[in-house]
C-alpha cells in the first residue's frame, strides 16, 4: 500500500452540523468537504457506516454490508420529490451539539418510510431500472438484510411492549424464523413484501447519496478512510442469515463472545459480546464471506481501517454469560491464510490500515508486516503513567520520535478522550513529562502536542475534529465499556471556521504534508 505524506480529519457523518438532529450525507457533508479542501487536508476518516441498533454504536451494526439509513439526507430526498419541503420543518428543533437518538430516530424513520413509499409508488422507469440493477448486484446481502429488518421491526415492537428493550432476535422471534426455516421465511417474504421493498429502496438511496459524496471528495483529491469492525453484532442479518459461519449453540446463541483482557480502558477488560467466527467453516468455503465483506468495503472507501487487527492472529474468547472479560482465553485465528486468500482474489496491494493497539505480540507484528500493512500510533498513549506511576520511557513506541514512517498517527481515536480533555485530567507526572518532551511550557499543551504529531515521521497524521476545535471531555465520542450517552457528539454549525482551516493548511505545509 503506497502512502504519501498526508494529514486529515476523523469525523463521523452523524457528527456533522445540520438542522435535522444528526449529520447526514447531504449539503452539510458537501460543505465539510469544501472546508477540508480549504484546510488543505487530503483524508477524511469516518467510523463504520452500517445501520446502528440498540446502543447506537457504529461498531455493532445490523449488517456488515448495508448502509445506515439514518444518514440519508432529508434535503436530498426533498430535492428528488420523495418528501415535501414542509415536512422538513418539524425536524429543525433538535439539539445542535449532540444527537438525541431517542427523538431523532422515530422522526427520521417516519420521514424515510414516506420517502420509500413515494419512490415505490411514483418512481420513473429509469429510477425503477436503477433500483432493479442495485437489487440484482447486491442480492447476496440485500435480500437477507431487508427481510431481517422487516421481521425485526414487527417483533421488536412486540418486545418493546413487553418491556424487553434490546432483546435479540434469537430470544423472541418465532422458532421457524429464528432458525431460518425455508417455509417460514417464504411466508414472511410474501406477507412483508412491501416492508422488504422499502428497505431495498432505502439502501439504494443511501448507496446513491454516499457514492455522490465520495465522488465529490475524490474530485477534490480527498481520500475517504472507512472502518470495519473485525467482529459482527449478534443482532445482525450476518449472524441470522449465515449462522454456520459463527460459533453458536443449537439455539443460535454464542458459546463464547469477543472482548479484550484488562487494558488501558478498563481494569476488567472490555466485554464486547460479539459472537466469534467458526473459522473452520470459513476455511471450508474459501473465506468467501470475508472476500465479499472486504470487496464491499473497498468499493465504499478508498482505504479501510480494520478494527482490532490483532484478532486475525489470536482473539480473546470469553465464555457466554460472563459479566466481565477477565475470564477469557486466547484462541488462534487463521490470519495469514485468510489474507492470502483475499489477496489472491482482490489483489496483492490491499489498502488496509491495521488497528494494532492493545496487547500486541510478535506474532501479530509479523502478520501485519508480512502483509505490508501500516499500523497505528496514538499520541495520548505516549505519556500515560496510570499503571507504572512514571511516564519516563523514551522507548515508548507512541512517542513521536519512535514512529516508523509506515504508520498512521492519531492524537486520539473515537475511544479516547479529546486531547484537551486528556490534558485536563492528566497527572502532574504526565504533564511534567509532556513539558519536558516539548522543551517548553506552552499555554496550550493540546495544540503543541498536535503540532508534534503533524511534524512526526508518520506517513499519515489524523486528527479527530474535536482536537482541531480544541474541545474538552464534553465532546468525547465514546467511553468504552459503557452503554448510553455515546456516539452523540456533533460539531456546531460554523465551528470549523475559515481561520481554523487556514491555520491547519499552514501547519500541514510547514511539515510537508498534502503537498501537490
Amino acid at each position: 500500500m503506497h502512502m504519501q505524506r498526508l494529514s486529515g480529519i476523523l469525523l463521523h457523518p452523524s457528527s456533522l452540523p445540520g438542522p435535522f438532529g444528526m449529520g447526514d450525507l447531504g449539503p452539510g457533508a458537501f460543505r465539510f468537504l469544501d472546508s477540508l479542501e480549504e484546510a488543505h487536508q487530503r483524508i477524511w476518516q469516518v467510523l463504520p457506516l452500517g445501520p446502528t441498533g440498540y446502543g447506537d454504536s457504529p461498531y455493532a451494526p445490523f449488517s456488515s454490508f448495508a448502509g445506515n439509513e439514518l444518514l440519508i439526507s432529508p434535503e436530498l430526498l426533498a430535492g428528488e420529490g420523495l418528501i415535501e419541503n414542509r415536512e422538513l420543518q418539524a425536524g429543525q428543533n433538535f439539539p445542535a451539539d449532540r444527537v438525541d437518538y431517542g427523538s431523532v430516530i422515530p422522526w427520521k424513520r417516519g420521514l424515510l418510510d414516506k420517502a420509500a413509499a413515494a419512490f415505490i409508488a411514483g418512481a420513473s422507469p429509469r429510477r425503477r431500472a436503477a433500483l432493479a440493477d442495485f437489487q440484482a448486484r447486491e442480492a447476496l446481502w440485500l435480500g437477507p438484510y431487508s427481510l431481517f429488518r422487516a421481521i425485526k421491526d414487527e417483533y421488536d415492537l412486540k418486545a418493546r411492549t413487553e418491556a424487553r428493550e434490546g432483546a435479540l432476535w434469537n430470544n423472541y422471534w418465532p422458532e421457524g424464523l429464528a432458525r431460518g426455516e425455508p417455509k417460514a421465511l417464504a411466508a414472511e417474504r410474501e406477507r412483508m413484501a412491501g416492508a422488504i421493498e422499502r428497505y431495498d429502496v432505502l439502501q439504494f438511496l443511501f448507496a446513491e447519496q454516499w457514492a455522490a459524496l465520495k465522488a465529490r471528495a475524490n474530485a477534490e483529491r480527498i481520500s475517504i478512510v472507512g472502518d470495519i469492525p473485525i467482529f459482527v453484532a449478534e443482532d445482525s442479518a450476518d449472524v441470522w442469515a449465515e449462522p454456520s459461519l459463527f460459533d453458536l449453540d443449537r439455539h443460535g446463541r454464542p458459546r463464547e463472545v469477543a472482548g479484550v483482557p484488562p487494558d488501558y480502558f478498563s481494569a476488567n477488560g472490555q466485554l464486547w459480546g460479539n459472537p466469534l467466527y467458526a473459522w473452520e467453516a470459513h476455511k471450508a468455503e474459501g473465506f468467501s464471506w470475508w472476500k465479499r465483506r472486504l470487496r464491499a468495503a473497498l468499493s465504499r472507501y478508498d482505504f479501510v481501517r480494520v478494527d482490532h487487527f490483532r484478532g486475525f492472529e489470536a482473539y480473546w474468547a470469553v465464555p457466554a454469560g460472563q459479566t466481565t472479560a477477565r475470564r477469557g482465553v486466547w484462541r488462534k485465528a487463521p490470519g495469514q491464510e485468510l489474507f492470502d486468500a483475499v489477496k489472491a482474489e482482490l489483489g496483492a496491494e490491499i489498502p488496509i490500515v491495521a488497528e494494532d493497539l492493545g496487547f500486541i505480540t510478535e506474532e501479530v507484528k509479523v502478520l501485519r508486516d508480512s502483509l505490508g500493512l501500516p499500523g497505528m500510533r496514538i499520541l495520548q498513549f505516549a505519556f500515560d503513567a496510570s499503571e507504572s506511576g512514571s511516564a519516563f520511557d523514551p522507548r515508548n513506541s507512541f512517542l513521536p520520535h519512535n514512529y516508523v514512517e509506515r504508520c498512521v498517527a492519531y492524537t486520539g481515536t473515537h475511544d479516547n478522550d479529546t486531547l484537551a480533555g486528556w490534558v485536563s485530567h492528566a497527572s502532574e507526572v504526565e504533564l511534567d513529562y509532556v513539558r519536558r518532551y516539548l522543551g517548553q511550557a506552552p499555554s496550550d499543551l493540546a495544540a503543541a502536542l498536535s503540532r508534534e504529531l503533524m511534524k512526526s515521521t508518520a506517513a499519515w497524521a489524523i486528527f479527530p475534529m474535536q482536537d482541531i476545535l480544541g474541545l474538552g471531555s464534553e465532546a468525547r465520542m465514546n467511553r468504552p465499556s459503557t452503554l448510553g450517552g455515546n456516539w452523540a457528539w456533533r460539531m456546531r454549525e460554523g465551528a470549523f471556521t475559515p481561520g481554523r482551516a487556514r491555520e491547519l493548511a499552514e501547519t500541514s505545509r510547514i511539515y510537508g504534508r498534502n503537498l501537490d
